[in-house]
């Protein structure tokens, strides 16, 4: 497929609203799963940690299958897989809303709809990438924003149909509401050449021309014949004689001419494709050699393997409250006439701030952005930390909306790996970081719910998951200083294709 040059415009700014509404629409319900995560504990009496996974299976299935979701955006088109993928997010909170139990709940909202999300996300961001160049920053900022405010907006939206309709009628209602996705989905058309390109040749069509030795020792047989058969009537024409015993020893003649050329064809067929195949084999076997490389490669680079530990701590522990917040306030004994807002609601809408602040922040050419993505970390274990003292709605609000903030730093996190690893190793290494990214989103609620059921408290929980951010901040942090830099440099050599940080380099 040919594609034009980015217009960064026109029919791209449709792109980038439909992207809005559909991250809008399927990040919605499973940002704001606390509010449903309440019911189920009610409605199944489960532990909290057992509870727990079914949101974080939503939230973080689609980051652990982001290879495969690329594969299948490369594969068919961003369009295509955007309605397919709105089915399953439909599909999967209605089925939710006739779930039998809490295993049921795994498969139907954590892994469909989980799946659905990481298809439509990797969708929108390709797609939004085709149609921008110069403003791509500005556009992939605008469509994140729609799973922030999806949040803020589906948190009180569920509560609310909670009250009139019930579990079972939310999940349906917002599963009817999510195939607007298809609609959206419709709208994203491919970016392509207006001269309709030439059709690409097939798998056999690229195979060089030596591999066709059996086609070409047919047609070698077929001429064989005719020279035969046209000598066989000369000759009896020269003769001007029949011979019935010299036509009998022709024609055997012939057939034995015939089979020996055809084993030879078939001997020397599958000699070429058994060669064939083995270099094609060998090929693969290379390419799977070099990808294994360049990801040791990858992590000999400290900072690389720093941020890895970093974001898959970060992720365990700053994920949690954006989850559990609502059940530590209703812990907390918090009066309902006092709770003017849903908690997570201000964690939205604070998210979408924090991720337009600190990317506009990431711009300005005196800022480090690995300085500043530490930063954000070091003060997101300090906010949990502070959760276990929250008594009131006021102080847990004030900490909702700093942790929402500060989650914003998703926004430069491309920023931190572009600027460690390089823009030739961009896409290899953000995909081993987001697999490990959907890891932690994975296994931070069930942590801090078995933290929970274990002590019957959550303050334990907290400083679990303060600890793990805080941990995972001071490492990069001493990855990144200019001493650490400087000794490891004069101990070792690099080898040539890793690329270090530079400290002093500007964002």
């Amino acid at each position: 497929m040919v594609f034009r040059k980015p217009p960064d415009g026109g029919w791209g700014w449709v792109i980038v609203v439909v992207s809005f509404f559909t991250q809008f629409l399927c990040y919605g319900s499973p940002l704001a799963v606390g509010v449903l995560y309440l019911e189920w504990l009610d409605a199944f009496g489960e532990g909290k940690g057992k509870t727990a996974w079914v949101g974080s299976l939503a939230n973080g299935i689609g980051l652990l299958a982001s290879p495969v979701c690329s594969i299948c955006v490369s594969s068919f088109g961003a369009r295509p897989v955007a309605i397919f993928s709105g089915f399953m997010v439909a599909g999967g909170l209605m089925m939710s809303s006739f779930a039998p139990n809490i295993y049921f709940l795994y498969i139907s909202y954590g892994i469909v709809v989980g799946l659905g999300c990481g298809l439509l996300y990797t969708a929108t961001v390709t797609i939004t990438c085709h149609y921008f160049d110069k403003r791509r920053g500005l556009a992939l900022g605008l469509i994140s924003t729609g799973s922030s405010v999806g949040l803020f907006i589906y948190a009180a939206l569920q509560r609310e149909l909670i009250d009139l309709y019930g579990l079972d009628g939310c999940l349906l209602i917002v599963g009817a509401l999510s195939l607007n996705i298809l609609a959206c989905g419709s709208l994203m058309r491919p970016l392509e050449s207006p001269d309709s390109p030439p059709p690409e040749k097939t798998y056999v069509d690229k195979v060089p021309d030596q591999y066709f030795v059996y086609h070409e020792k047919e047609k070698t047989v077929e001429e064989n014949i005719s020279i035969l058969e046209k000598g066989y009537v000369d000759e009896k024409c020269a003769n001007n004689m029949p011979d019935y015993k010299q036509d009998s020893i022709l024609n055997k003649n012939v057939l034995s001419s015939i089979n020996v050329n055809e084993k030879d064809t078939y001997k020397k067929k599958v000699v070429e494709q058994t060669n064939f195949c083995k270099q094609l084999a060998k090929r693969k076997w290379q390419l799977y050699l070099n990808y294994w490389e360049e990801t040791v490669v990858l992590f000999k680079n400290k900072v690389f393997s720093a941020l890895f530990v970093a974001i898959l701590l970060f992720d365990i522990g700053g994920f949690p409250p954006s989850l559990l917040m609502e059940d530590v306030a209703r812990s907390a004994n918090i009066n309902e006439d006092d709770y003017h807002m849903p908690l997570i609601s201000i964690i939205g809408i604070m998210t979408a701030v924090g991720k337009l602040t600190l990317g506009i922040l990431a711009d300005f050419k005196w800022v480090n952005t690995l300085y500043l993505y530490v930063t954000t970390l070091l003060m997101t274990g300090v906010a949990l930390f502070a959760i276990p003292f929250a008594k009131s709605y006021l102080t847990l609000a004030m900490l909702s909306g700093i942790l929402g903030f500060l989650t914003g730093n998703w926004s430069i996190f491309p920023y931190v790996t572009t600027k460690t690893v390089g823009i030739e190793k961009l896409t290899h290494a953000y995909g081993i970081l987001m697999f490990f990214a959907g890891l932690g989103n994975s296994l931070g609620p069930p942590i801090v719910g078995w933290f929970y059921d274990w002590t019957q408290e959550y303050d334990t929980a907290f400083y679990f998951s303060g600890f793990c951010v805080l941990l995972g901040g001071f490492l990069l942090l001493l990855a990144a200083l200019p001493c650490w830099n400087a000794c490891t440099n004069q101990s070792s050599k690099l080898p040539p294709n890793t690329y270090s940080y530079k400290v002093a380099s500007s964002a």
